[in-house]
Parts: structure tokens; C-alpha cells; sequence
């Protein structure tokens, strides 16, 4: 008896950098690399249902599933209903990237992370970003597809149950902070904008973060001044109220007591 032909080798991709797209697929769409590819493999499920065979089974993804395949490990992937929309991006990692890419085996033997809503939108976000740079013809296109890759992945390891999934409400706050450090940052302010009582609110800071929402706001001010002291020839006031602090003399203290020195001297130290 004669044994069953092995599937057709799908072609692979030829990836300097990184090569990135998205597509609708119909019932019959498959993929076969008995060896899989010299690069990673990211596939994200924006809609319908994907089929990827891993070492030890099958895993079946929805929307929001993210999949990442290692290189040399064999590609049999496809459609597991009537249709499957996914993003994907075959790509050379940077070495600084092994942190983002140790991801949690799922039953069926590859890696899988799953975001909820709002971090869902972030990835596709940077997937989307990644293809148009990937497919364009600017100098330093790749360059951009890969920042843009780099954001993909950041956000989701803010998912990675191996260091500790983070409560996307908290991911929302945390971003409004970085954005607007010098703006109405009052936990009451913050709670609406995490849709959350400043109770429940101040939890979740203690719980994900170690600290309460005002010593967090605090640490990313006068971080964020200090980098503004070393690189800059602002007056302190003036990078103070930057920052939030209008009182120049309260920002000094507080300055002082985390840095261990004053803002003066501190610029002078780095100078």
C-alpha cells in the first residue's frame, strides 16, 4: 500500500528584515512548510477562526489570538471554519527582542498570547503599520516596518502571563499618563479615565504596578524631568511646570529625595 503524499511545499517568503500583510482567507486557504522558514512567524487572527498544528496538536485561534512560530519549526496552518482575517509578519528578530519572544506554549506546542479589546487594537495597529512599511519604497522603510513590528510585540507582552498579564484599564491610564504628564493627573481624574472608582482604581495601581497611582505619576514626572535636565538648557522652572510641578520649590524637593541630589546639581553631574 502505498503512503499518502505529503503536501505541496507552500512558498517562503524571501525575508531581509521583515516582510508583513493581512488577508481574508476562504475555507480551503492552507499552509504547509515541513521545515517551516529561517525567520519568526507572527499570525494574528483579526477575524473568523485559524487552524495551527504545532508539535504536540492543534490549536484552533479567534480574534485577538496571536500565534508565533519559531524558525525551523514546520509551518501547517490554515482555515478553521468558513473564513479566516489575520495579520502576519515573517521577520528576522533583533537580538534585544528575545525578552518579547519567549511566549507561553499553548496545548498544542507553539506559542500563543490572547489580548482583550483594547490591546487588540494597539497590535493590529502595529501590524498594519509594519505592512505598509514593509511593502513601501521609502530608504528606511524596513527600518520603520520593524519599529512599528517592535510595537506590536511590546504590547503584547503586556499580555504574557509568564510576567504577568496587565489589566488593560491599567494600560489605558498608564498610556494617558506618558501622553499628558502635564495635565490633571488626580486619582479622580485617572478614574475616569479607566472607567473605575479611585478605589478600585488605586487596586489595581498597588496590584500590577507596586505603588499607588500618585507615587507612579510622581516617579514618571520627575523622570521624565530629569531626562529634560540632562539634555537641555531649560530652566528648572520651566522643565517643572513641563512636567506638571508648578512649584518650582516643591518639585526641587521632591526632585531631591528620589534622586538623591538637586536639579542643579544633577544637571551639572551629567553635564
Amino acid at each position: 500500500m502505498s503512503s499518502p503524499m505529503a503536501p505541496a511545499e507552500t512558498p517562503h517568503p524571501h525575508v531581509v528584515r521583515v516582510v508583513a500583510g493581512g488577508f481574508t482567507a476562504d475555507h480551503q486557504y492552507a499552509t504547509w512548510r515541513e521545515h517551516g522558514t529561517e525567520d519568526w512567524l507572527l499570525i494574528h487572527t483579526v477575524a473568523g477562526s485559524g487552524r495551527v498544528t504545532g508539535p504536540s496538536g492543534e490549536v484552533i485561534t479567534t480574534a485577538g489570538d496571536s500565534i508565533l512560530l519559531r524558525p525551523g519549526i514546520r509551518h501547517d496552518y490554515g482555515t478553521a471554519a468558513s473564513s479566516w482575517t489575520l495579520a502576519y509578519a515573517h521577520f528576522h528578530a533583533r537580538a534585544e527582542w528575545a525578552p518579547l519572544l519567549d511566549w507561553p506554549p499553548s496545548g498544542g506546542g507553539v506559542g500563543v498570547i490572547r489580548a482583550p479589546g483594547e490591546v487588540r487594537l494597539r497590535v493590529l495597529s502595529g501590524l498594519r503599520s509594519c505592512a505598509g512599511f514593509s511593502a513601501g519604497s521609502m530608504s528606511q522603510s524596513e527600518l520603520f516596518a520593524m519599529n512599528s513590528l517592535e510595537s506590536a510585540l511590546l504590547w503584547l507582552d503586556t499580555q504574557n502571563p509568564l510576567r504577568g498579564r496587565m489589566d488593560e484599564r491599567l494600560l489605558r491610564v498608564v498610556e494617558r499618563i506618558g501622553a499628558d504628564l502635564a495635565g490633571d493627573l488626580s486619582v479622580s481624574a485617572l478614574a475616569v479615565e479607566a472607567r473605575l472608582s479611585p478605589s478600585r482604581l488605586s487596586h489595581l495601581f498597588a496590584e500590577g504596578l507596586g505603588v499607588s497611582p500618585q507615587r507612579y505619576v510622581e516617579r514618571e514626572r520627575l523622570g521624565r524631568a530629569a531626562h529634560l535636565l540632562a539634555s537641555t538648557d531649560r530652566a528648572v522652572s520651566d522643565i517643572a511646570r513641563d512636567v506638571g510641578m508648578s512649584d518650582p520649590l516643591y518639585f526641587s524637593r521632591r526632585f531631591s529625595r528620589l534622586h538623591g541630589i538637586s536639579p542643579t546639581g544633577y544637571r551639572r553631574r551629567r553635564s
